[in-house]
């Protein structure tokens, strides 16, 4: 019939099978390179200090912590967030600078807000701090809370404004410095444990702490009088650290002289006891030859460069002589000799 299409060649109907092969075949590549592209959207790297919150279905699922490549399923199914845990960052608080414009002027005031604090003893300090602070849990600090440095800043300056209220000007000044930093860090800490902020407060340091301008002059002159007490105080310990040593060496030392000398003449006096005693046994024994030998001994030690000659009594009669050799004449400036002492 007319109308009748004619027959399809077999030449055409393998480039009709064939066009659908190519068009099914395109089809799955282009939908799986979709689906790894997909895919390659929960890829993600963690490098060291990082961490990333995962989110299934917009719920907590957990934290990774480890560095390195990691994999989740694709969004909306999974989402991530990396937040770095080792990075230390740091807030200020009533640091003054130079104002230009009227915003700078107003943020400078803010400053001045923030820095004036009351003492225990209900007087007015301007004091400068810093926070310094790094995030522990990635979790807390990203969905805990809708602001955390404004939580950060409003906790701190209460946090300080309650350690300096209970510290008296002078020790917020001078003595006390540390102690109100420690204190500062341990009371904003714990308000950042309440609130479940995620932070980890590393150190509050005061930096400009001053009285106010007014009465500035003569707390410096308190300051000044101070610090020279200190210094005298340390001069004066330095002294007493130089001499109190010495004289105790010097005690110790007459001490120990006087102990030496007291028994030498212990052990003198025993020793002149004991001979005492032995000579009076002697004696007892026989007093005329004890008697003779003590006489001897004695003019011994009387005259010991006096030449001596002993006598029996009425065993001999003495001639007396002359000794010519010693009776010369000494010669003017000489000296005797020994044994010429004149009888």
């Amino acid at each position: 019939m007319a109308g009748d299409p004619r027959p399809e060649t077999a030449d055409q109907k393998v480039r009709r099978q064939l066009r659908g092969t190519i068009l099914t075949v395109a089809t799955w590549i282009v939908c799986l390179a979709i689906l790894g592209l997909w895919a390659s959207t929960g890829v993600y790297t963690l490098r060291p200090g990082e961490e990333a919150v995962i989110l299934r279905f917009g719920g907590y699922s957990g934290t990774q912590t480890e560095p390195g490549p990691k994999i989740h399923l694709p969004p909306p199914l999974e989402s991530h967030a990396i937040v770095n845990t080792s990075a230390i960052d740091r807030e200020e608080f009533g640091v003054h600078a130079e104002t230009a414009t009227q915003a700078e002027a107003d943020a400078a005031q803010s400053s001045h807000l923030e820095s004036a604090m009351q003492t225990s003893d209900n007087n007015l300090v301007m004091l400068d701090f810093v926070v310094q602070y790094r995030i522990q849990n990635a979790f807390d600090a990203l969905y805990r809370v809708a602001d955390v440095r404004a939580i950060l800043r409003d906790a701190a300056q209460a946090a300080v404004r309650e350690v300096v209220g209970r510290t008296t000007i002078d020790g917020v000044l001078s003595e006390q410095r540390g102690q109100v930093e420690a204190e500062s860090r341990d009371v904003l800490q714990q308000l950042m444990d309440e609130y479940q902020t995620g932070l980890a407060i590393l150190a509050v340091q005061l930096q400009d702490v001053q009285p106010p301008a007014p009465v500035r002059a003569a707390f410096d002159d308190v300051i000044a009088a101070s610090q020279d007490k200190s210094r005298t105080v340390n001069e004066a310990q330095g002294f007493a650290n130089e001499v109190v040593p010495r004289a105790r060496g010097e005690a110790s030392e007459l001490r120990a002289q006087s102990e030496g000398y007291k028994a030498a003449r212990i052990a003198e006096a025993t020793g002149a006891a004991s001979r005492f005693t032995a000579l009076l046994g002697e004696y007892r024994k026989s007093p005329e030859v004890t008697r003779t030998r003590l006489y001897l001994e004695t003019m011994e030690e009387v005259l010991p460069e006096v030449e001596k000659y002993i006598v029996e009594p009425g065993a001999a009669n003495v001639v007396p002589f002359l000794p010519l050799d010693r009776g010369r004449a000494t010669p003017p400036g000489a000296t005797p000799q020994s044994g010429e002492a004149q009888r």
